[in-house]
């Protein structure tokens, strides 16, 4: 079944949500920090369905690393694609904050600890640090009316040699973008908060194998649709770039345990991909806008002379 098929005949709304106005893909515009320093170059994406996010942070594309086996990279080159973000966890709402729990990650300690106090107006939504470390500045890239699709990855098997390929992560589609993580099928051994994966590459640690279960992992970002697909345009996988996020054939729903089935082939193997569902919405009210009083609207449409003089969406 295609997956646009599966979306109307398989409806199912979250029951306990976020509020609504943080649902979709989000880029970052900018991060300030309390040092009086700010950051408008990293790639950050976050996707956010009713109780599940995707994040991933990238560095500029000229320190990024180009498609090459790994064996082939330099250690400045290995370190720097070590240095990738990209993860996916469950959301809760309380007493006006958003916190991240369970979920995997590429990196093996936490680099975001804090949980979020947000704010939106517009397309714009900013994300206070309770702690005042830091400021971000996040703009909604999903501006339309489109499909809302949020599911956690049980596992991926590869059918033909009965291996686990990944195990975690998660497929979130806001209207034009979606996002996909897929973790790892095995726990890095001895990993703790203390150790970060830099660490694990250094000769002291390093052996083919550790190297293996550390990029054994992927957090990818993708614009398209239903019909045509989506084409990925940022990846911890320098290979997947340009490449289709998944395949839109193959889903089905399990009506015993209310989860998606997804079977597809790959280079000759069989694939399958077992989830549990958050969200399968056909339609969701994604915007580039917010609600604002009459008398806020009154004073803009008096003073729009020179209040829009030069507006745009942002980047």
């Amino acid at each position: 079944m295609h997956l646009k098929e599966l979306m109307k005949r398989h409806q199912q709304k979250a029951h306990n949500t976020i509020p609504e106005w943080m649902i979709g893909c989000f880029k970052r515009r900018s991060i300030s920090f309390a040092n009086g320093l700010t950051d408008t170059k990293t790639h950050v994406f976050w996707l956010q369905g009713r109780n599940l996010t995707i994040d991933l942070r990238l560095p500029t594309e000229v320190d990024q690393i180009q498609e090459r086996p790994l064996h082939e990279l330099t250690e400045k080159e290995l370190f720097q694609l070590a240095n990738y973000e990209g993860w996916s966890a469950d959301t809760k709402w309380e007493n006006n904050q958003l916190s991240w729990s369970g979920g995997t990650s590429f990196q093996i300690h936490n680099r975001w600890p804090e949980p979020a106090i947000l704010s939106r107006v517009g397309d714009c939504m900013i994300e206070f640090s309770p702690s005042d470390a830091y400021v971000e500045d996040w703009r909604i890239k999903s501006r339309h009316d489109g499909a809302l699709l949020s599911l956690k990855l049980i596992e991926e098997k590869d059918l033909t040699t009965g291996i686990c390929r990944h195990r975690g992560g998660a497929l979130i589609i806001n209207g034009d973008w979606a996002g996909l993580v897929l973790g790892r099928c095995q726990e890095i051994p001895n990993a703790s908060e203390e150790l970060q994966i830099l660490d694990l590459l250094k000769p002291n640690r390093y052996t083919q194998e550790i190297e293996n279960q550390v990029f054994n992992f992927e957090t990818s970002v993708a614009i398209g649709s239903l019909d045509d697909g989506f084409n990925i345009c940022f990846s911890t996988q320098p290979a997947r770039l340009k490449r289709s996020l998944i395949p839109l054939e193959g889903f089905e729903f399990d009506h015993t345990k209310n989860e998606v089935l997804q079977i597809f082939e790959e280079q000759g193997h069989v694939i399958s991909r077992r989830f549990l569902i958050d969200t399968i919405e056909p339609t969701f009210n994604y915007s580039g806008s917010t609600i604002w009083t009459e008398a806020s609207q009154s004073w803009f449409e008096k003073e729009k002379k020179t209040l829009a003089r030069y507006l745009q969406v942002a980047d």
